[in-house]
């Protein structure tokens, strides 16, 4: 079914789709709410770049460990387990003094999702789904991931072929190659854009002329945020494509600012929607409440907010799996909480997601996450960039230092 026009606080697909933008999403956590005299710290405060960084590393370190583990008949359960382990297991490691008597907050700043094929996004199965889904050879699969440090969120997504890896003497071709080059080239433009008084509609614009030079499309329902200390979602956005109902204010960028790029491309309509597989990731709507009546929901909201205030969670989190599956049904009725719904394309078409955190620094928009898309050569395309795509790739991504000539004694 096609669902209907998002509303305002209603969530679709990817991201938290509004058409009303609300104030950005914050809750305490052991954040420190800035008064006027002292505004947020950003990124020009190099402590917190540091923690920006930090997570980052252990976001592409989860990811470099998952695709190790795509392999056929590997299970996908299995997958989304590992990669929350390998960054619980990592933060501990790092930050572990006290700061004013309180511990430094740090962990899965998204759980992991596992998508195969036609599927999108948001896939994270729990124990009690059975059968289980197990990889097979040709498999294509979009890992999806995240660690914050102090509430600083670092994000990715890559897109990788389940078994033989393709190579320069066995390469990927087709409408497959398509898909996977216009994911890769719109990640880089986007990336380049990200510039101070550059504005999100001109990168949704080059994003869908990359779009159209492959001749593939654009996701609906992707949105790009604003990351911000606690905060997955800030208000200020870009979108992936837009619709007549799905828009958002123009907005320009900003030194010191961290987005997430989130692109996803399909050789399907890119219109996806929800199935049959139940939605396991959700996050706490702050700026609700309400007295909820079942005990199952009640002990479920009371985890919730002591373990996952802010950011978005897996049912698989939570203590007792099969309580929180009941307690979930009054929490979303009431919406407490918002879903992350699992989304399709149609059986056969291939989809390809590319997802990385940039930070606007004065030296240019510097990427802290995301890996190789693929090796040179092993995804061959017959397409060509269009010139206006080329003047974007051309651009560089840093600013070269000028060398500062010595004047003669």
């Amino acid at each position: 079914h096609c669902p209907p026009p998002p509303q305002r606080g209603q969530n679709t697909q990817f991201g938290l789709f509004r058409l009303e933008l609300m104030p950005d999403e914050r809750i305490d956590g052991n954040a420190v709410e800035p008064t006027e005299d002292e505004p947020e710290p950003n990124v020009s405060n190099s402590d917190v770049c540091t923690k920006y960084r930090e997570a980052g590393k252990i976001a592409n370190l989860a990811l470099q460990g998952l695709m190790l583990q795509v392999r056929p008949g590997a299970k996908v359960l299995d997958l989304c387990k590992f990669g929350d382990t390998v960054i619980m297991q990592k933060c501990s490691t790092i930050y572990q003094k006290k700061i004013k008597g309180k511990p430094v907050e740090k962990g899965v700043a998204f759980p992991t999702c596992v998508s195969v094929n036609e599927c999108v996004c948001h896939n994270s199965p729990l124990e009690s789904d059975t059968p289980g889904e197990i990889l097979s050879e040709g498999d294509m699969v979009k890992l999806d991931i995240g660690c914050y440090v102090d509430g600083y969120i670092a994000v990715v997504a890559h897109t990788m072929v389940c078994g033989n890896q393709p190579s320069v003497d066995r390469p990927i071709s087709g409408p497959q190659a398509d898909v996977l080059h216009a994911a890769h080239v719109a990640c880089e433009v986007a990336q380049k854009l990200l510039r101070p008084g550059n504005t999100n509609s001109q990168v949704t614009k080059a994003i869908n002329k990359v779009a159209s030079d492959f001749g593939v499309n654009a996701c609906t329902g992707v949105l790009s945020h604003r990351l911000k200390r606690f905060v997955i979602d800030g208000n200020k956005v870009i979108i992936l494509r837009e619709e007549t109902d799905q828009k958002v204010e123009d907005s320009c960028f900003e030194l010191n600012e961290v987005y997430s790029i989130d692109i996803v491309m399909s050789t399907g309509d890119g219109k996806p929607k929800e199935m049959q597989s139940r939605t396991t990731v959700f996050k706490r709507s702050v700026d609700k409440n309400y007295m909820l009546k079942m005990r199952s929901s009640r002990t479920l909201f009371n985890e919730v907010n002591a373990k996952f205030p802010a950011l978005p969670f897996a049912l698989r989190a939570l203590e007792d799996e099969r309580q929180a599956r009941m307690g979930v049904v009054e929490c979303l009725k009431h919406e407490l909480i918002h879903p992350f719904p699992v989304l399709f394309e149609k059986k056969g078409d291939y989809v390809a997601h590319f997802k990385s955190t940039v930070l606007i620094l004065p030296s240019g928009p510097t990427r802290i996450t995301g890996l190789k898309s693929f090796e040179a050569g092993s995804v061959k395309t017959d397409k060509i960039l269009s010139d206006e795509v080329n003047a974007i790739m051309s651009l560089a991504s840093k600013k070269r230092k000028k060398k500062n000539k010595k004047k003669p004694v």
